[in-house]
């Protein structure tokens, strides 16, 4: 062979060579690479992971069920207790704009004051709002805006004894609030007379927190005493019947209800009431937390009244002189308008609205657990279609102000609680406290003072 040609030869071995040795390399980094990794949204969830006892939360058990479904991976972010710290996390991680929550569960009282960093959901979910409950509708919307798709809602209800009402000759729980009253102190009476000195009448929220405003909401609105705040913007909270309501409430301090119930928050309460040491509790209720009850991963017994009970009642908030009204409460799935993955976010609400229709409609032939009895209950609670009647369904349901209040509801209700607290304890007669927290409310909001509304 000729050098040039053994030359090109050579050159030629090379060049194969090299392509050789190219695409081996670039095969064996494509297998060292890293799978691409699964997309994953992050949910800061109000009603959180929960605990036993806690049936107000989303199972961990869902959210696996939706990334097997999707592939999307769900991260949840925890939360602090109470309403005001909570609030104010939320706030926080939602100004940041970019690295927000993707899903935002939010309370039923903070439409007005996130709307700025939530998106309107109207586009996604009109069916869906079409059938709530027009109250349960209008607490997530403000203006023409769709702010959160509203989930789980919760109501006040009034928790009693069966076997208590029985053994005084009582064959039902109280309508009124002076029904409870004297219901309440009869059977305290009786229970420390066999031996029960720490036995109560009456238990209930009275410490400085959101449960108090709309503990005293309800005392107020069904003496018709108006909704502090009304809808056109007149604030309504002094006035005669309101300071009545008040005072019954402060009577109930030290006679039906523990001295300490005016530091008492909501575990507060039910512990008392779990021990087996009242007739009597305030609580909250929905139709999904009375079907869940039981299931393994709610382990929901946090309302019977000891083991040693067989049988707790839920009945509506009793009334005055106007009607019976329960409080609504619960939360709303939202959406951060700075989130990365708004899509996937829908995805999972879309699911988790799926997966209580699911569990609701499993529900539509069965009845109430046999250690529960149902009477009279808030016409918003249904959760056994099949026995309801005119007798079962009664007290209607009311709004906190947090809508027409907008970004000042946090101010509006601190202002509230404290002047409520202030009855309560005896820093102010109720006088006094409903004229100051009118005026207070006045420079906070601007609103005129006016009468409250009639419905």
């Amino acid at each position: 062979m000729r050098c040039a040609e053994r030359r090109r030869f050579a050159s030629h071995r090379f060049r194969e060579l090299g392509i050789a040795g190219i695409l081996l390399s670039t095969f064996l980094l494509s297998g060292c690479r890293k799978p691409a990794q699964p997309l994953t949204i992050t949910f800061l969830d109000a009603e959180g992971q929960g605990f036993p006892g806690d049936h107000r939360m989303i199972p961990d058990v869902y959210l696996q069920e939706f990334t097997r479904e999707t592939g999307i991976q769900v991260k949840r972010i925890p939360r602090p207790d109470g309403s005001f710290n909570q609030l104010a996390l939320w706030r926080e991680l939602l100004q940041k704009g970019t690295g927000t929550p993707d899903v935002v569960s939010i309370d039923v009282i903070w439409s007005g004051i996130l709307n700025q960093y939530l998106m309107d959901l109207k586009p996604y979910f009109g069916t869906e709002l079409s059938s709530q409950n027009p109250v349960v509708a209008a607490s997530y919307t403000v203006g023409d805006k769709l702010v959160a798709v509203p989930h789980h809602a919760y109501v006040g209800v009034l928790l009693y004894r069966p076997d208590l009402l029985r053994k005084y000759g009582y064959r039902e729980p109280p309508k009124t609030w002076d029904e409870l009253e004297r219901m309440a102190t009869r059977i305290q009476s009786g229970e420390r007379a066999e031996g029960e000195k720490d036995f109560w009448g009456y238990v209930w929220q009275g410490g400085v927190d959101e449960d108090l405003t709309c503990s005293s909401l309800e005392w107020q609105i069904s003496d018709a005493g108006g909704r502090i705040i009304e809808d056109d913007k007149t604030i309504s909270v002094n006035n005669p019947r309101v300071i009545r309501a008040w005072q019954r409430a402060a009577r109930w301090v030290g006679s039906i209800s523990p001295p300490g119930v005016v530091a008492y928050g909501k575990w507060d309460a039910q512990n008392v009431w779990g021990s087996g040491k009242a007739a009597f509790l305030r609580g909250w209720q929905s139709d999904y937390s009375l079907i869940t009850r039981g299931w393994p991963f709610s382990e929901s017994r946090s309302h019977r009244p000891s083991d040693n009970v067989t049988q707790f009642g839920i009945t509506s908030v009793p009334g005055g002189t106007a009607r019976r009204v329960s409080t609504l409460g619960g939360n709303g799935l939202a959406v951060s308008q700075s989130s990365a993955h708004p899509r996937e976010a829908l995805e999972l609400i879309r699911f988790l609205l799926r997966r209580d229709v699911l569990l609701m409609r499993a529900n539509e032939h069965s009845g109430p657990p046999k250690d529960v009895e149902l009477y009279e209950l808030p016409a918003i609670l249904e959760p056994y279609p099949q026995q309801a009647d005119s007798r079962q369904h009664w007290g209607g349901l009311v709004a906190r102000p947090s809508i027409v209040a907008g970004p000042k509801y946090e101010e509006v209700s601190r202002a509230y609680i404290e002047a409520v607290h202030s009855a309560l304890t005896g820093e102010k007669v109720p006088s006094v406290a409903a004229a100051d927290l009118e005026q207070e409310l006045v420079e906070i909001t601007g609103f005129r003072k006016g009468p409250p509304k009639q419905d």
